[in-house]
């Protein structure tokens, strides 16, 4: 049905306060804006599809609505800076310990997983057309509430059969490597968390078990993302969770934001992002196949079982034979790949004692994240998507529109639908939105 002003003569109508009203819900607002029900159908397509041009021919096929692309992204927009500024309001709730947990059941196992992705700027007021293009760096994090028991041993000594397939291995090293390089094609062999049993195995109780998740995305520098991870976490109760553990690479913003918000909780370096590096090793100090294999298996299985130690001793003679990298040796020189191993085994081996971990219930891997950074990448990263700098506000925006839509429980709708303001009279001119905290 198309948008209109005027009453649609076919519609069934009821009366409200001695006034007429049609009961359709595509009945334009505020002299511009759509009934609430309409507007979580646009804010859907906008942060569902990856443009707007897609979400408006969506929402003509599936609502019947006729609706430009720019429409939607100008409400979708506007929807996810109320939420970025809901959000803001949250963390400084939290950092003065006025923020309440809204969870109903305790925590059994809180788990914070943080990572980095990337969109695409350019710069603003330069006419059609890309200008001065440059990378930006978005922060992620995934909240999950997981259950699952304890070990009186390692319930899982060996390594798992994904890190031992020969055909796997070289193609999830180069998945990772080429998220390290910025590029944005979307993959989908790292989708699923690398510790995951097949489907014919018999069910074990690790790794725990995954309940709810929220997510937090933003374009702010660590110190802006920290203390809105730390807000959701308060809301969602974790902080008095039984067993709280926090996931990142060896990336030191990560575990800025565990020192600074989250000292408390267990932290964990990505497995995944450790066999990045030992598998280069490998190939840096063989001349075959075979033999790099053999050395990436025995280095491999010795940091799963918690052998760090004994890695790092190896790595450290293999430098002595090969000697230290000049400061023009190219990354794909053998001395450089050993020192970039050794310097990232060196960094993280008090975060690297996976068998303690999963004798207490709890992931070493970040692939929950790395997956959510993917989807989010789906709306807001692509060869033809660019968020106007300095501030990329519209990136901001989308970005915690995504980010809620792509949480549990159906936040975004539950919020576009309990948004303050009156259906039937025009609201304020004030831009500034009312915010206000609302319960999961």
């Amino acid at each position: 049905m198309v948008p209109s002003r005027g009453w649609n003569r076919n519609a069934t109508a009821h009366n409200v306060s001695g006034l007429f009203f049609p009961q359709r819900t595509v009945l334009k607002i505020d002299q511009r804006e759509y009934t609430p029900m309409m507007i979580d159908k646009i804010v859907f397509a906008g942060t569902n599809d990856s443009s707007g041009e897609k979400a408006a021919r969506s929402l003509r096929k599936l609502a019947d609505l006729q609706i430009s692309a720019m429409t939607v992204l100008r409400i979708t927009e506007q929807i996810g800076g109320e939420l970025h500024q809901e959000r803001e309001c949250q963390a400084a709730l939290h950092q003065r310990r006025e923020l309440p947990a809204t969870n109903e059941q305790p925590v059994e196992i809180a788990c914070v997983s943080v990572d980095g992705g990337r969109i695409r700027t350019r710069a603003p007021a330069q006419g059609r057309g890309v200008h001065e293009h440059a990378w930006k760096e978005t922060k992620v994090a995934a909240l999950w509430r997981m259950e699952g028991p304890l070990f009186d041993q390692d319930p899982h000594p060996q390594p798992p059969a994904c890190f031992l397939e020969q055909q796997h291995v070289p193609q999830m090293v180069r998945e990772i490597k080429s998220q390290r390089g910025e590029q944005h094609v979307r993959t989908e062999s790292h989708s699923e968390p690398m510790d995951s049993q097949p489907a014919t195995a018999t069910p074990r109780l690790w790794p725990p078990k995954r309940v709810f998740r929220t997510c937090v995305a933003t374009l702010k520098d660590v110190y802006g993302f920290g203390p809105l991870v730390a807000a959701e976490a308060q809301r969602r109760g974790f902080y008095d969770a039984a067993r709280q553990v926090f996931l990142g690479d060896g990336d030191h913003k990560n575990w800025t934001v565990h020192k600074l918000h989250f000292p408390y909780f267990i932290p964990i370096t990505d497995f995944v992002h450790v066999v990045t590096y030992l598998y280069g090793a490998a190939g840096a100090v063989t001349n075959s196949w075979a033999a790099q294999w053999e050395q990436y298996v025995q280095w491999m299985t010795a940091c799963w079982q918690g052998d760090v130690a004994g890695v790092l001793a190896s790595l450290r003679e293999w430098q002595t034979r090969l000697g230290l990298p000049e400061k023009d040796t190219p990354d794909n020189d053998p001395r450089q790949i050993i020192a970039s191993t050794l310097t990232y085994l060196q960094n993280n081996a008090s975060r690297m004692n996976y068998p303690e971990y999963r004798q207490q219930g709890l992931p070493i891997t970040s692939c929950l994240v790395e997956s959510l950074i993917k989807e989010i990448n789906h709306r807001v990263k692509g060869t033809e998507q660019f968020w106007n700098r300095p501030e990329a506000t519209e990136g901001e925006s989308i970005l915690h529109a995504v980010a809620s839509l792509l949480s549990d429980g159906d936040p975004l709708s539950r919020y576009i639908l309990s948004r303050p303001g009156c259906l039937y009279y025009r609201r304020s001119t004030d831009k500034t939105p009312a915010i206000a905290v609302r319960s999961p």
